[in-house]
């Protein structure tokens, strides 16, 4: 096969070469860029009047600023106006691009609901550009954007910045367009701008897509001959290529390096990849009418836990059909179905016999925020039987409702005051009866506030403070209370009360014993 491709791309070769060779025989006399002038009358040299007078008795040297010229100008670019999401403009534009880049690529995996929502909100503010290497900050919020799964949002950010404007957003853009299935753009891209691509393999794919198999082959020819192709890439587009050839061969082996270009190759060949162990993003593949139930519902959890799929999505995954089978994710969808429906009937004995279920089963999935979500303002509005006023309450005080939770059920609240008091953001006459629930009240105090990203916010940085305050609260949600309480405090300070209130809620909800 490999003998065949170059000998093809040879071919093509050396016709190019023929016909450039005649061309250059041709002799023209070159064009001045400058021949204009010839018809230009010259004028006579201008004589200076002598013995002028001085016009001045001295001159001072103008203040003169300078510039770095390192790149093209940043732009201003997000999906959350300033109205909406609260965020002044300003947010990242006292800060140095490089240390909030740095800040982003530190910060830990973020398991609270709040603290994620929060996170998406700073990633989506129209804000101005960052000081410095804005370009590079620019490109870190695409990059958590991708990391965490949001895919739609990413390629709006990169739309914004403009996927030409160099090789580093046009790979970005060509990746996240081949697992969202938008890969004709990217190729369109690449095909018009080959210096863009991040390497030949993309230039191969993307010209094989068009059609244009005669270059593909040249393209792939030169590249094995070079070397400019890892083994996993030239094994995959060599079928990719002719997959004739190899219709009795063993299936490639598994990529060992996630690489979209490759899943999606993978894919093209019959031998699709289950994304379960691969970086999340590529659950967005498992979305596709084209994969099994399974795999959708396995998929939209996965992106649900992140917050990167809406709560409504993934039910409407759940409720395609009814569950063949049982244990495991189908237990998901036939609690969620029998509860929804139990709901919608208004049966106080079906809400009973459903509700605990579905809400234990959902919690244990961690994803107690998208159940939460669908279903918080329905329990609110229905007469349910007092043996589920404890898994009614949980389920509000976990959404954006938590405030109405105690009025609608006060026997629930009455059996949980700290947590009444938490939603209602006034813990000082509650008593604190464990570490969690101290290290929350003492949050909850005018002084617990961490100085450092206070300063951060009073000298304009307010975005680079709050990044630094959901590092800290993802550590005070893995235990480490002396973080929880700075965090909470922090999050107050500056002006986030209700985000502080619902992660304080949720992190209560999830671990009681604490």
């Amino acid at each position: 096969m490999q003998t065949k491709l170059f000998c093809h791309a040879l071919l093509i070769a050396v016709s190019c070469a023929s016909t450039t060779l005649a061309q250059g025989t041709i002799s023209e006399r070159p064009l001045s860029a400058i021949d204009w002038l010839d018809s230009v009358p010259q004028s006579a040299p201008i004589q200076l009047i002598p013995d002028e007078p001085k016009i001045s008795n001295g001159a001072t040297l103008p203040g003169v600023t300078v510039t770095t010229l390192d790149g093209p100008t940043a732009k201003i670019i997000g999906l959350v106006p300033s109205n909406i999401s609260g965020l002044p403009v300003n947010l990242w534009a006292k800060s140095d691009a490089e240390t909030l880049t740095q800040t982003l690529l530190d910060m830990p995996a973020l398991t609270l609901s709040a603290a994620q929502a929060t996170l998406f909100t700073l990633l989506l503010a129209v804000a101005d550009p960052a000081g410095g290497k804005a370009e590079q900050f620019n490109l870190a919020r695409v990059d958590a954007l991708i990391k965490a799964g949001a895919l739609d949002p990413a390629l709006a950010l990169i739309e914004q910045i403009g996927p030409s404007r160099s090789q580093a957003v046009a790979q970005r853009f060509i990746d996240a367009s081949l697992l969202n299935e938008t890969e004709t753009a990217g190729c369109a891209l690449i095909n018009t701008s080959p210096f863009l691509a991040p390497n030949f393999a993309y230039r191969i794919f993307c010209a094989a897509r068009s059609g244009d198999w005669n270059t593909a082959a040249l393209l792939f020819g030169t590249a094995r001959t070079l070397g400019t192709v890892t083994p996993d890439q030239a094994a995959v587009l060599e079928r990719f290529l002719d997959p004739d050839l190899f219709e009795n061969d063993a299936p490639l082996p598994r990529p060992t390096t996630p690489s979209p270009l490759l899943f999606r190759m993978h894919e093209a060949l019959g031998q699709p990849i289950t994304t379960r162990s691969w970086p999340l993003a590529y659950a967005n593949a498992d979305l596709r009418d084209i994969a099994g139930w399974k795999t959708q519902i396995e998929g939209a959890e996965r992106l649900a836990q992140s917050g990167a799929l809406p709560a409504n999505r993934l039910l409407g995954i759940y409720s395609q059909r009814s569950p063949a089978a049982s244990g495991g994710i189908w237990d998901h969808v036939a609690a969620v179905q029998r509860f929804e429906t139990a709901l919608n009937t208004r049966s106080a004995a079906a809400i009973a016999k459903t509700m605990p279920t579905a809400w234990s089963l959902m919690q244990a999935a961690n994803l107690s925020a998208p159940f939460a979500t669908l279903f918080a303002e329905s329990v609110l509005k229905t007469e349910l039987p007092p043996q589920v006023h404890d898994d009614a309450f949980d389920i509000i005080q976990y959404s954006s409702l938590y405030e109405s939770a105690a009025a609608t059920f006060p026997d629930a609240a009455d059996r949980h005051p700290f947590r009444t008091a938490v939603a209602l953001g006034d813990v000082s006459a509650i008593n604190a009866d464990s570490p969690l629930k101290i290290a929350i009240k003492r949050g909850f105090s005018s002084d617990s506030a961490d100085p450092t990203f206070l300063q951060q916010a009073k000298n304009s940085e307010l975005g680079h403070a709050l990044l630094n305050t959901l590092t800290m609260l993802q550590s005070g949600s893995d235990g480490d209370m002396g973080q929880l309480s700075a965090a909470l405090g922090t999050l107050r300070a500056l002006g986030l009360e209700d985000m502080a209130r619902r992660a304080a809620l949720q992190i209560l909800i999830e671990t009681p014993s604490r």
